[in-house]
């Protein structure tokens, strides 16, 4: 049963028109199956609500199910279908937070036995996570998600109960990890496999000092940080506790609540501006990827997203904040180690895909970050070539020859390239 409803398919045409009279015949072309990809093709229904995979693992990932609906937001004032959709996805994901907040990626039931998760050694591995990798980004998505439909649809009623003590979860795990070491009994490790997926320090991570941030043990891409406090994700952190405060004045009128996360996201807000930032020799002041409180940080930045090119794209800042443009010379040079450039293409890859591979995800940021039309429009030229005939968005892609790429079926890619057209679209000149 298809799930495209005629809002959605008038919608695309209306893109596709204004596309074409850009001069973006081939971007119009490619654009419905992108835009269609998440619903067309990564969504099931049961009674707990929309399970959304990430396309070719059958799983659901807390950031992927997010993002990969996110560009449908703009419909959900007018089209009930969809409305109806993202809420119950609203709630599957609630309802897996409060299974358990260290898990970032879910199975649709507790039944599966092709999970990831069944050889982990982790303190509380429940059948429900198909992975227990605990990645703060993974619980601000759904916030973010739930926050901007909110805004978008013009309705509060997946803000339930339910959804509150998810809320209530976060916050309970995210004050937990201020004090890792101390007050934490997440732990995890996987053997034979790659150093970054699995824990050092018998599953603890390495040493960090207090810093008012809060730990997280691994990165968006599924690899272990290096440093336990990551920069953008505490960013994004500080950005949903905002929306936290908002609904709980404004929608559940629980003072309680909302100043216990604004006392959070003020102590997180202390220690990015405290032990987040560093001066570069070459670009002044920039953010770093990660630091540990202990007087270590990692410059670089990943295609995933959050990212430091992500900032004003998360709401943290806008695109004009000195340090945040300082730091984006910095992660678009050769300065930063997961830079590369070829004959095809020049972009951010990750430690997670091999040397010389560019994200689709990582273009799309770049774009949806940029204010220069000739940036935007080279963008949007790499993307009519580096899909390798397909049509459709990869992993990553290699930079000299775009016919080599990881993951075929990659539902984000598709959603945040369509999410980027729609912002050309609409918003640039």
């Amino acid at each position: 049963m298809s799930l495209t409803t005629e809002k959605m398919k008038a919608y695309v045409a209306d893109i596709q028109a204004k596309l074409i009279a850009m001069g973006r015949p081939v971007i119009a072309e490619m654009f419905p199956a992108a835009y269609l990809n998440t619903i067309e093709t990564t969504v099931k229904l049961d009674e707990n609500g929309a399970f959304v995979i990430t396309g070719d693992i059958p799983a659901m990932w807390l950031r992927d199910s997010s993002a990969q609906v996110r560009h449908y937001l703009p419909l959900t004032k007018d089209d009930p279908e969809i409305r109806s959709l993202v809420a119950s996805l609203v709630k599957r994901q609630a309802l897996c937070i409060i299974n358990d907040p260290y898990a970032n990626a879910f199975n649709r039931t507790g039944d599966e036995l092709t999970h990831w998760g069944l050889s982990d050694k982790t303190e509380n591995n429940t059948p429900m996570a198909w992975e227990r990798k605990y990645e703060v980004d993974s619980l601000c998505y759904p916030v973010n998600l739930a926050y901007h439909f909110w805004k978008a649809s013009e309705s509060a009623d997946h803000l339930d109960e339910t959804f509150k003590k998810a809320c209530e979860t976060v916050l309970t795990t995210f004050e937990t990890e201020q004090y890792h070491a101390e007050k934490s009994g997440y732990w995890f490790t996987r053997t034979n496999c790659p150093p970054t997926d699995t824990l050092k320090n018998d599953g603890k991570g390495t040493p960090v000092g207090y810093t008012g941030m809060t730990w997280s043990g691994f990165r968006p891409s599924d690899d272990a940080c290096d440093y336990h406090y990551l920069i953008p994700s505490e960013m994004f952190a500080s950005v949903i506790l905002g929306y936290m405060t908002e609904i709980a004045r404004d929608v559940w009128q629980d003072e309680a609540l909302e100043a216990r996360a604004a006392k959070l996201k003020a102590e997180i807000d202390n220690g990015i501006d405290g032990y987040g930032c560093v001066v570069h020799s070459e670009f002044g002041t920039i953010y770093a990827y990660e630091t540990d409180g202990l007087g270590h940080h990692n410059l670089m930045d990943d295609a995933n997203v959050p990212s430091l090119l992500s900032l004003p794209y998360l709401g943290y800042c806008t695109a004009d904040d000195e340090t945040y443009k300082n730091t984006r010379r910095f992660i678009l040079s050769h300065a930063n180690p997961y830079y590369f450039e070829g004959t095809a293409a020049k972009g951010i890859g990750s430690p997670h895909t091999p040397k010389n591979y560019i994200w689709h995800v990582s273009l799309a940021m770049q774009g949806l970050t940029s204010n220069d039309p000739e940036e935007i429009n080279y963008l949007l030229d790499l993307f009519e070539t580096t899909t390798a005939g397909t049509g459709l968005m990869h992993e990553g892609f290699h930079v000299d020859n775009p016919d080599k790429f990881t993951r075929e079926w990659f539902a984000w890619a598709n959603s945040i390239f369509a999410e980027f057209v729609i912002h050309t679209v609409t918003h640039c000149k």
